[in-house]
């Protein structure tokens, strides 16, 4: 996901414009700012690229799903499901607006697993964050027919896969909201920062007031004599933030989705020709963001061998089933409760009482998919290590 290795002379120009206004705060300043408004025009940029109603910038991916949350009313006495592959963002926020995660195992996608989904669905079930993983399309299309047919609301978690689409049709816009993420390593960068999508005007307010400590943006009224209809954080987007934005989605389309897929596509063909390995489902290949190139072995040892050679010959892959950010086994203090509340709080309730508790071996499908897989990070500039990783490739079938 390499958004940074195109940070240039463009997103210099843009920084420069913002500080030769002084102005770093997305709202006031009106005379001083001469009528820029960065974050402004990032979000309606990126609007009109996914072809959503609304979108709001925020400080991270993580506020950007907590802001969702809120907007839809989601809080203590809830659950929201979402899968047990995805970074802790996810269940984070979760269990940040007081509600609880329940977790569904995934597919052959990578992605939360329709069947598993409706098993996991109760009368407290508020919300569902399908991630679309490693830039790849999750079942959308049947996720948001069971959430319809419960009458619940879906958020897409699209951090990773920003540009991705489904039969035409961008990610993060088939349900209520969507969220991106512009961390360091994303598709596109700001460094840190995030986005909410939505064509519900209604939750685009509600999300837009609560990321900016409940002010009800009133434009009859300077900023400090709004009023507010709820409390709020502060989640806001900066200026430098929003003009690196700018730079950075204008070069998505022709130079990062391009250089990626034809990166992907070379890796691919290699290693088709080796017996024994078969790849992701992608719901629509045309539509994969191409981040990552993720593929099966027939078994957890042959995985383990043969990303044991890539390592040996400086082309190692990762292995989702031993990393400790991404995968629900891997993350100890979830299952071991770990927080820093002398309540145990959210794991406790204020009386002592469990509120919620994660067994290692309930995802037993996710368990058997990443045990098996390897995936490869997809640059621009591989031009360079592709052939190593031929070559890699090439010995490590040896072991299969």
């Amino acid at each position: 996901m390499p958004g940074f290795e195109l940070i240039g002379e463009e997103e210099k120009k843009e920084i420069l414009d913002v500080l030769s206004r002084g102005v770093l705060f997305r709202y006031e300043f009106d005379s001083q700012r001469k009528g820029i408004y960065k974050v402004r025009e990032f979000e309606n940029r990126f609007a009109q690229f996914c072809g959503s109603k609304y979108s709001l910038a925020v400080s991270s991916g993580t506020a950007a799903l907590k802001c969702a949350l809120s907007a839809l009313g989601v809080g203590p006495g809830d659950e929201v499901i979402t899968q047990g592959f995805t970074f802790v963002a996810t269940w984070e926020a979760i269990f940040d607006t007081g509600a609880v995660p329940v977790f569904g195992e995934i597919d052959d996608t990578f992605c939360l697993d329709p069947d598993d989904l409706e098993a996991k669905i109760t009368p407290r079930t508020r919300a569902i964050i399908p991630v679309h993983m490693c830039g790849g399309q999750a079942r959308i299309d049947r996720i948001i027919y069971i959430a319809n047919k419960h009458k619940i609301p879906v958020i897409e978690d699209t951090a990773q896969a920003c540009g991705a689409s489904l039969k035409g049709k961008y990610l993060g816009t088939f349900g209520a909201m969507g969220t991106f993420s512009f961390d360091s390593v994303k598709t596109i960068t700001t460094g840190e920062g995030g986005m909410i999508v939505t064509d519900d005007h209604e939750l685009y307010i509600r999300a837009s007031e609560y990321h900016d400590h409940g002010h009800d943006h009133n434009p009859e009224l300077p900023r400090g004599l709004e009023k507010r209809n709820f409390m709020g954080f502060n989640y806001r987007m900066m200026e430098l933030q929003g003009a690196l934005g700018l730079a950075q989605l204008e070069k998505l389309q022709s130079i990062i989705l391009p250089r990626q897929r034809q990166n992907k596509a070379r890796l691919k063909e290699a290693l088709q020709k080796i017996d024994g390995i078969t790849f992701r489902h992608l719901p629509d290949p045309e539509g994969d963001s191409a981040t990552f190139l993720m593929f099966f072995l027939p078994t957890q040892e042959k995985a383990k061998a043969f990303n044991i050679v890539l390592q040996e010959e400086g082309a190692g892959a990762i292995n989702w089933y031993e990393n400790y950010w991404h995968y629900y086994a891997q993350w100890e203090h979830l299952l071991e409760g770990k927080t820093v509340f002398r309540s145990g709080y959210p794991f406790r309730d204020e009386r002592g009482n469990i509120r919620c508790s994660f067994k290692p071996d309930a995802l037993p499908k996710t368990a058997d998919i990443l045990s098996r897989s390897l995936s490869i990070p997809i640059n621009i500039f591989m031009d360079d290590q592709i052939p190593s990783f031929i070559k890699a490739f090439e010995k490590a079938s040896k072991v299969l």
